[in-house]
């Protein structure tokens, strides 16, 4: 996770505008917003912002893929239409939340991801790591439980239109109550 991406989702979640960040810790605003987009920082400014929203920084070694950077690459792969590619990313996030146990699991779903550009795949990456995380009775980050990452009624997380479509039934829990229909074997590593 990229020290902006950890920056940003701090300061969300501790319902700090970047002003207001700005102003509780003396930086200007404009470095705020440059440190947000990805300007080198070092660990004592980071861990400062951090305390500053409540937060405090720890560190835990994974190659896993996050669910922000999942939402990154696709975001990526939908743009050029090729949702095997986007459901590729979706069940390697899957893999490595399974790989991983107890804290480091919960941080590769921490950081609130941005929009993949499509509310079914946004609800269904909040699904994904809601339900890994269940798995092991973690807490859930709060973004997983926000208003759009939930949709109004239920839609397939279509992959190709030949292929069966998922009833409830066939749908694990957390995307259930997104509104995300999707078979559960989909997520099984061959």
């Amino acid at each position: 996770m990229s020290s902006s991406t950890l920056l940003r989702s701090a300061r969300l979640a501790g319902g700090l505008s970047q002003v207001e960040l700005a102003e509780r810790t003396g930086l200007d605003q404009a470095v705020i917003s440059r440190l947000e987009s990805g300007a080198g920082v070092r660990f004592s400014t980071l861990r400062k912002l951090l305390s500053t929203t409540g937060n405090s920084l720890y560190l835990a070694p994974t190659n896993g893929l996050s669910a922000d950077q999942a939402a990154i690459e696709i975001r990526s792969h939908l743009k050029k239409s090729e949702i095997h590619s986007a459901l590729r990313t979706l069940i390697q996030l899957n893999d490595d939340l399974l790989r991983e146990t107890g804290i480091v699991r919960g941080v590769l779903g921490l950081s609130e991801p941005s929009s993949t550009g499509n509310k079914v795949w946004d609800a269904g990456l909040a699904a994904l790591v809601a339900w890994r995380l269940n798995d092991e009775s973690l807490p859930l980050p709060g973004w997983v439980n926000k208003p759009e990452r939930f949709l109004a009624k239920n839609h397939i997380l279509t992959f190709d239109p030949a292929d069966p479509l998922p009833e409830a039934s066939d749908t694990p829990t957390e995307f259930l109550a997104r509104g995300v229909l999707v078979f559960e074997e989909t997520f099984r590593s061959v």
